[in-house]
């Protein structure tokens, strides 16, 4: 079918063409292109003085090199404490804090809350090029292509304007065909990158400094074009896998003033597959009397098309070419893949099968440049980490990659959500009036333009958790807007907290409420989160999952190399030496990661374990260098790892296939059986239909203790397909032991494993040369006087250190952009190989056998021990204030030997028994001959513990940003 619709309506003669078919090559016929790379002339116009004074019509006197920001070309103003950010400051603690003092000098300018660029600079700034137009451009219809721009640009030829233009998604494009003939002329452009231009919230990853930065400048390609007179101006394909067909949609304008008659060949052929296949092309004749024109055709793609998914991403190169009746010829070429991403139920489908979004968000962080990568490489290899990772998913908060991101994702295979570059709250508002309500309309629809026929381009939102009085109102007249516009996607009207107001028409959500880990509670893998979406009939995504925090990297701060430097890992590492820990910061990352991981693992296994469940977004797989520095990601910042797991590790649990076991519980005792359900979650590329499910529990020596296998049996794509229960008697465990569940699918990648902790029920009497106390009182001090050994249970009794929230888990986000909201430790650190855990199996970190003893437990602050001192079992703090913790101690103290826990080692030990075997372990090592502390503690330091709050806590100071820091202009 073909249909041309041309403004104004045409005369019948010339609708009336021909339909014929032949073979023509699919390559582009190109115009010609003057690259605008290299030297420009420059100036900065803080004060807004170049459009009065006609900067245009002079010669600037500076020089800048493009493609580039100021930044990269060392333009800007200093960074000082008085620079206005954009971005909000949520804790502004450190600009008050005595201890902060020494980073807010000058010269020792160190701020905790993002990275720090080279220089800083927020206005207008301007740009100027001269160049020539050849002779043979003459005819001919020219543009100037900016790839890239942050934000508004306004040009002038010579010293005539053009316009201005204002997208943070897409290329700018101006016609400048009027104003450039042949010969020389001055190119001159003038871009503002203030929110004052349009304010779509100082938080959107878009434009603010907790990101990439609020740059000035032009990246990408910078050309000037020619084409003819009658042009592509847009060719946008629709597959169609009923018909096997695609639905080429072709825009055409024509700038001669006259009618045209000519005819249109489109071909395709696929490019990145190993059957190669090339369409049968399709000539239609065309005619059009006014400036534009559709012509819309259906393509037939044979018989047998190539689809494209993320395990055979299939792609086809789309030549449509034009031919004028006095042989104009023009070209466009676009990619795109046969596919088709639907819903079923509260699934997503891919061409029909359902899939499962193993997702993470990128948050627009790019150390080195301070902008997305502007060429294919630098995306197809983050795309390549995060699969190998297991992912297959990504979503852009509040801002959209550039077209190097579509092109390769589709190479990978990857499914994208890019956002509208809004994040409209803090300064802004949706669906209240503003120019930000017309601005997303705009701008997606320039997104939907630029990006729409990549495969990859699956789902879209408006940004990310508007505030307004409208929102919902606006938000349903979105969706229902982009449904109707462009059926290739599927539309939610934002990424959204538990908080937001619920959008009933959106076709799916992404939200948060199916997340975070129920460990305030023993903890299982049996529960799921069904309760949570089940009031949801459309497929529900987890919104950030995750945000688990790790202490910093120092070894990192080294890779910032490039417009931004670390200057929050400085400050971080400087202070924790300043008290005395400097040595620990890599423990202290290694520890707090192999937690983080645990999290990790646990709360994707839940996302896995739910029925119905479309899938996860984690906040993210890298770190998140803003709002207080969140150190979420297993990666760093620059997609690389940290040291605590590999891509291996991370992929047994978050992969296509995932075997899962449902266990009450962890730690069990030897009277007990290990009962566990068996299933799989399997979104693999095609059904497995004899599938064996193999499993082992082994010991730490790897010697089997119990085996089987269940099957053969058909694994349909789909989760929660049950495998069989497996029930095994402890009861020939004899001592503390840790032993390892692992589940396979045989023949495949696909295995996961589990550890499981066993204690005796029963222990050995307490020693009678050791006495336990809850208290330092006479008897104890006399004890330790004589040279005896105390066990100090001060469980509940702690004053110094009763401020410091620990949890089991880590905490979420970062403590500083909460506001000091508890949990405030990062798990713990100890030495596995000491005497005191001879019978109490551990690692060097956190893990579950640790909940009865860590969660919610009070911590020791040891500020006034010896600077040198550390204890058994060291809480990590939060690095924000890096205070010296302990849960469990030891020491000589006035002639004895003291044990000093504030984890609670006396209650219901019954039913915690890994609270009655560290007890245990710590009696047996108190009674032996390797009981020798190292470190001599006077007991008026142990008693301060009980009587004596820190002197060092978190004082907020002030509820927001000082006033002179705060960006104005911000209503727009």
């Amino acid at each position: 079918m073909i249909e041309v619709t041309s403004y104004p309506s045409l005369p019948g003669k010339y609708l009336t063409g021909l339909l014929f078919l032949l073979l023509i090559s699919a390559k582009t016929l190109a115009g010609p292109i003057i690259d605008l790379k290299g030297t420009w002339r420059f100036r900065t116009d803080p004060a807004d003085k170049g459009i009065p004074e006609r900067w245009f019509a002079t010669r600037l006197p500076e020089t800048i090199k493009l493609p580039g920001s100021m930044l990269e070309n060392g333009k800007g103003d200093p960074v000082t404490l008085q620079t206005k950010w954009t971005g909000s400051i949520y804790d502004s603690s450190w600009y008050f804090n005595p201890r902060m003092e020494k980073y807010r000098r000058p010269d020792n300018l160190k701020f905790p809350f993002w990275l720090t660029p080279d220089k800083y600079y927020a206005g207008a700034a301007w740009y100027q090029k001269d160049v020539t137009i050849p002779q043979n451009w003459r005819g001919k219809r020219v543009v100037l292509f900016l790839e890239r721009s942050h934000t508004e640009t306004r040009v002038w030829v010579d010293q005539q304007e053009i316009g201005k233009q204002n997208s943070l998604s897409v290329a700018h494009e101006y016609d400048l065909t009027a104003a450039l003939s042949p010969g020389k002329h001055t190119l001159t452009i003038r871009i503002d990158n203030r929110l004052e231009v349009i304010n779509v919230g100082k938080d959107s990853h878009s434009v603010t400094d907790h990101t990439q930065g609020n740059w000035n400048g032009i990246v990408g390609r910078l050309e000037l074009r020619a084409t003819e007179p009658v042009w592509f101006e847009d060719v946008q394909v629709y597959p169609d896998l009923t018909r096997k067909s695609a639905r080429v949609k072709m825009t055409l304008h024509n700038t001669t003033g006259k009618p045209v008659l000519g005819r249109i060949q489109v071909a395709a052929v696929s490019f990145n597959s190993s059957v190669k296949q090339s369409v049968k092309p399709l000539t239609i004749e065309y005619g059009m009397e006014g400036k534009e024109a559709v012509v819309e055709a259906d393509y037939p793609m044979g018989e047998a098309p190539l689809l494209w998914d993320e395990f055979n991403p299939a792609l086809y190169r789309l030549t449509a070419s034009l031919t004028t009746a006095d042989q104009r010829k023009e070209a466009r070429t676009v990619t795109f893949g046969m596919r088709e991403f639907g819903i079923r139920g509260t699934r997503f489908t891919l061409n029909g099968r359902e899939i499962f979004l193993r997702g993470t968000v990128e948050n627009c962080q790019f150390p080195l440049t301070g902008y997305a990568p502007m060429d294919v490489a630098g995306w197809e290899r983050v795309f390549r980490i995060a699969k190998r990772y297991g992912l297959n998913h990504m979503r852009y908060h509040s801002f959209c990659p550039p077209e190097a991101a579509f092109v390769a994702a589709d190479l990978v295979g990857f499914y994208l959500q890019p956002e509208g570059p809004s994040w409209a709250n803090h300064g802004t508002s949706l669906g209240d009036g503003r120019p930000v309500d017309q601005y997303i309309y705009d701008e997606t629809a320039r997104m939907a333009k630029a990006y729409g026929n990549y495969a990859s381009f699956v789902m879209l939102a408006y940004g990310n958790e508007p505030a307004g009085r409208n929102q919902v109102k606006y938000l349903t007249e979105f969706v229902h807007y982009w449904q109707k516009k462009d059926p290739r996607r599927k539309y939610t009207g934002a990424s959204v907290g538990n908080s937001w107001p619920l959008v009933p028409e959106n076709e799916f959500m992404v939200k948060a409420g199916a997340r975070n880990l129920p460990w305030d509670k023993r903890p299982e893998s049996t529960g799921d989160y069904r309760d949570k979406i089940e009031p949801f009939k459309v497929p529900y995504v987890a919104h950030e999952l995750g945000q688990w925090c790790v202490f910093p990297n120092f070894r990192e701060i080294s890779k910032y190399r490039g417009v931004y430097k670390a200057k929050n890992f400085e400050l971080f590492r400087e202070d924790l030496a300043d008290r005395g820990m400097g040595e620990q910061g890599h423990d202290f990352l290694m520890a707090s990661g192999k937690l983080q991981l645990l999290s990790y693992k646990n709360e994707i296994e839940r996302a896995l374990r739910t029925p119905g469940m479309a899938g996860f977004q984690l906040l993210s797989l890298n770190d998140y260098s803003g709002q207080g520095t969140a150190l979420v990601g297993l990666l760093d910042a620059f997609w690389e790892e940290k040291g605590y797991v590999t891509e291996k590790e991370f992929a047994r649990f978050c992969a296509p296939t995932v075997p899962l076991a449902r266990l009450p519980k962890f730690v069990f005792q030897s009277n007990e059986s290990l009962h566990a359900e068996l299933e799989l979650s399997h979104f693999g590329n095609v059904p497995i239909p004899s599938a064996v499910t193999r499993w082992t529990l082994t010991d730490e020596a790897g010697k089997a203790l119990a085996q089987g296998s269940f099957g053969p049996k058909p694994l349909a794509i789909g989760s929660n397909v049950r495998v069989g229960e497996i029930n095994v008697p402890l009861s020939g465990v004899q001592k503390a032991t840790r032993l390892k569940l692992t589940v396979s699918v045989a023949g495949t990648k696909a295995a996961n494993d589990w550890e499981i902790w066993v204690y005796p029920t029963t222990v050995a009497a307490e020693p009678t040369n050791v006495l336990i106390t809850t208290s330092l009182d006479e008897k104890a001090e006399q004890t330790l006087k004589s040279g005896g050994c105390v066990l100090l249970l001060a469980a509940g009794k702690i004053e110094k250190g009763k401020e410091v929230a620990q949890h089991f888990l880590p905490a979420f986000w970062n403590t500083s952009w909460f506001k000091m909201r508890p949990p405030h430790t990062l798990g713990i650190l100890l030495n596995p190989k000491h005497p005191a855990f001879a019978d109490f199996p551990t690692d060097y970190h956190s893990n579950l056998q640790w909940w009865e003893l860590v969660n919610r437990t009070q911590v020791m602050n040891l500020e006034d021990f010896p600077a040198h001192f550390r204890p058994l079992v060291q809480p990590i703090d939060t690095w924000f204030l890096n205070r010296r913790l302990g849960l469990v101690l030891e020491a000589n103290v006035g002639g004895g030997r003291l044990v000093v826990s504030s984890a609670d080692l006396s209650s219901d030990l019954e039913n915690r028994p890994a609270a009655r075997q560290l007890r245990q372990s710590l009696l047996n090592y108190m009674a032996s001959e390797a009981f020798r502390p190292k470190g001599e503690v006077a007991a008026s330091v142990i008693r301060a513990l009980f009587t004596e709050p820190s002197r060092d806590t978190y004082k907020p100071f002030t509820k927001d940003a000082p006033d002179e820091l705060k960006v104005k202009n911000q209503q727009p």
